[in-house]
């Protein structure tokens, strides 16, 4: 037996004052947070006509969309203040479903930039720069092969905002549009602070700045106080608690990166532990792809209490990272990133200046190159539509502004009302392949009379039918179009209150030249384009 002084016994209770101290900074950022976001959204709403074209024009070719989130995730190295923003601009109306889902897949790519830089701090130590190149670049190429596979499915076929609206809808049953007015994620106990803000600063782009900066500056001090929390900067207990099993890995990069909101960081992690050996590249791959499901959790707080479409872009986020996920977790493909990442590794062993090289053409050189070269691609429409109740006499002018790009076929359609025009009523993509209009969420197909083709809406199941081509229709605004086809949508069964649609496009122009609204076949309400101004 041991003699000498007698150990004290180590108290098991917990220091209160501790949780007391980190609960209330977890609550501190968090209220920060949502207060930014109220900010940010209420900013937006205010900016006017002038910077939500600016918004909708820059991202209105998707691939410089894309960059657009690439870049800015790079400069701020975090996907996650990208991704919030972008909420905030689809709920204020500011920006598009479709125009936003490639700013996220960018902003995925973009915010991996972090785990390389990390890596290039191995350069000075040779085999350890190539294991950390490795190491720090999977992310990178995971998230690039994700978006190569992605992207044309969302360009040609708007795969992920289909299919993200449709479970918007279905989960959350809320109409899609942009959030009203007085929309508050903490309640109406802010709203005159916020009031104050807006009437103290009269400049829109002062408060979107100061909101974005807050809404950064949240997101850094609520990972700072997880991380300190969980002891993540200890390398032996990331170690000996995340890597043993590949499910419990990914599970836990999954929970930290949701709890610290960043994957930036649980991913940085991992370069210095595969530099030296302590771990393999192949072993921190779970755990790297449970941090890109965890980051998505941000969207989802941002877009919780939010509009429809905000829900959506939260969940197209969701989707785009669970089918990379799932993509690259296949026994033949799960290779292919770590092949290109060690290859990288193994190059940058033979020239040292190939991984610099490499983050600045990937992240810096051909975003800017990109959107540089496709600032001046677009052109604008406008189109001026009357519309008429049949029943009561009233009539109502709205306008139509289409942004379009040479040689590429997706616009964007952005709906003003002329009483209200500083904010668009709504915003639709339309796509055109061969004889295929997509226009929203609605297919019209350019056949011969009597082609009909079923679908289903909100509304329930319809048939849509082509009951005639009219060659040489001379429209209101004087212009004459060659090809018009018309359009019929019927519900199916027919209800007893019978509601007919019919819409007339002129398939060349891909315009829609009139609109009708039948009760019990009687026309009810007419809308007619009434001119047309090009640029």
């Amino acid at each position: 037996m041991t003699e000498g002084r007698i150990q004290p016994p180590i108290s098991s209770r917990p220091n209160w004052r501790m949780v007391a101290k980190n609960t209330a900074f977890i609550v501190l950022a968090l209220l920060a947070f949502f207060f930014a976001l109220d900010l940010l959204i209420s900013s937006l709403q205010h900016l006017g006509n002038e910077a939500a074209e600016t918004i909708l024009l820059a991202t209105s070719n998707p691939f410089t969309a894309l960059f657009i989130g690439l870049l800015t995730a790079a400069l701020l190295q975090s996907s996650s203040a990208v991704t919030t923003s972008v909420v905030a601009l689809v709920a204020s109306g500011s920006l598009p479903l479709q125009s936003a889902i490639p700013i996220i897949m960018g902003a995925n790519v973009g915010t991996t930039i972090t785990s390389t830089i990390v890596s290039l701090g191995f350069i000075n130590k040779r085999k350890e720069f190539r294991r950390a190149v490795a190491a720090g670049t999977y992310h990178d190429f995971f998230n690039i092969l994700t978006v190569v596979v992605l992207f044309p499915l969302e360009y040609y076929f708007g795969l992920l905002s289909k299919f993200s609206q449709f479970l918007a809808v279905q989960l959350f049953d809320e109409p899609m549009g942009p959030v009203t007015g007085d929309f508050r994620l903490l309640g109406g106990g802010v709203n005159p602070i916020i009031d104050f803000l807006l009437a103290k600063i009269p400049s829109g782009f002062v408060l979107v700045t100061l909101s974005i900066a807050l809404l950064f500056g949240s997101i850094v001090f609520f990972r700072r106080v997880l991380t300190d929390i969980l002891g993540l900067d200890q390398h032996g207990n990331v170690e000996r608690f995340f890597f043993n099993w590949s499910l419990v890995s990914f599970l836990w990069g999954l929970v930290i990166t949701a709890l610290i909101r960043s994957s930036t960081v649980t991913t940085s992690l991992v370069v210095p532990l595969v530099a030296k050996k302590i771990v393999k590249l192949r072993k921190a791959v779970p755990f790297i792809l449970g941090a890109n499901m965890g980051t998505t959790i941000t969207a989802f707080i941002a877009a919780v209490f939010n509009s429809n479409a905000a829900i959506s872009i939260a969940i197209a986020h969701f989707l785009f990272n669970l089918f990379g996920v799932t993509l690259f977790s296949m026994p033949f493909l799960r290779e292919i990133p770590i092949e290109l990442a060690t290859r990288l590794g193994r190059l940058t062993l033979r020239y040292r200046l190939a991984g610099f090289l490499y983050l600045l053409v990937t992240f810096f050189f051909v975003p800017f190159s990109l959107i540089y070269l496709n600032k001046d691609r677009a052109t604008i429409t406008e189109l001026l539509y009357r519309k008429e109740n049949l029943v009561n006499g009233r009539t109502s002018d709205y306008r139509i502004t289409i942004r379009a790009y040479k040689n590429e076929q997706l616009n964007t359609w952005s709906m003003y009302d002329e009483a209200a025009r500083q904010q668009p009523r709504q915003t639709v993509t339309a796509y055109r392949k061969n004889d295929l209009l997509i226009l929203n969420n609605e297919i019209y197909e350019f056949q011969s009379v009597g082609f009909c083709r079923e679908g289903a809406d909100p509304h329930g199941r319809y048939r849509m039918c082509i009951t005639a081509i009219d060659t040489g229709l001379k429209g209101a605004s004087g212009v004459q179009f060659d090809s018009v086809f018309v359009f019929e949508k019927r519900y199916v069964p027919q209800p007893a209150d019978s509601v007919v649609s019919r819409v007339f496009i002129a398939s060349r122009e891909n315009l829609i030249v009139q609109r009708e609204t039948l009760h019990n076949s009687r026309v009810t309400e007419r809308e007619w384009l009434t001119e047309i101004k090009r640029p």
